[in-house]
């Protein structure tokens, strides 16, 4: 397996994760704050496209023979950059938020496509990765990055519809027909069926 493939297959299976775990839940449910850490399953969503964003951004730059600057910025400070991406975000709307999300995996996935396996896999490839491949700065980015929010994500879904299963529980009377009044199946006799 390439690495190209290797990437494309970790990208489509934590992907497929988040996308089957957040399937059933309401809109509210997807803006419902500490789902991870203070974090809505929303806000996730945006920080992920942020990231993938950035990274495309970069590949750009690579292709370039440039300097990734806002990449490596990212990079050298994750924590600075999730807060100040977070400030920006607010209040959007989840068409939009799902939309980028789509819209940036796809760029994303075109742009690995059109490095090499050397440009993936050379540690010293990018000097500006401090001796990283290509390939561990996209898995550090992606889906290492989205496989860490699975858990708190599932976990949430998971509990959010129970608590839905329970709600329509105590809505549903449970209503019982007394055996007295069950009607039995009409039997003939053979006589009349001889008759007629």
């Amino acid at each position: 397996m390439s690495t190209l493939e290797f990437l494309l297959d970790a990208l489509d299976a934590t992907r497929e994760r988040l996308l089957v775990a957040i399937e059933p839940l309401e809109d509210e449910a997807i803006l419902e704050k500490n789902v991870a850490g203070d974090w809505s399953i929303a806000d996730v969503l945006t920080n992920l496209t942020a990231w993938e964003s950035e990274l495309v951004t970069g590949l750009s730059k690579l292709d370039q023979n440039k300097r990734p600057g806002k990449l490596l910025d990212a990079l050298a400070d994750p924590d600075n950059f999730d807060r100040l991406f977070y400030e920006e975000v607010q209040n959007r709307k989840l068409d939009q938020i799902f939309d980028d999300l789509q819209l940036v995996r796809v760029q994303l996935e075109d742009w690995l496509s059109s490095f090499s396996e050397g440009d993936l896999t050379k540690a010293n490839r990018y000097k500006w990765f401090d001796g990283r491949s290509l390939r561990d700065v996209i898995a550090q980015t992606t889906y290492l990055r989205e496989e860490n929010f699975l858990p708190a994500i599932e976990s949430f879904a998971q509990t959010w519809l129970d608590e839905q299963d329970a709600t329509v529980a105590d809505l549903i009377p449970l209503t019982t027909i007394p055996l007295s009044s069950q009607i039995e199946p009409e039997t003939q006799d053979e006589d009349e069926d001889s008759t007629n």
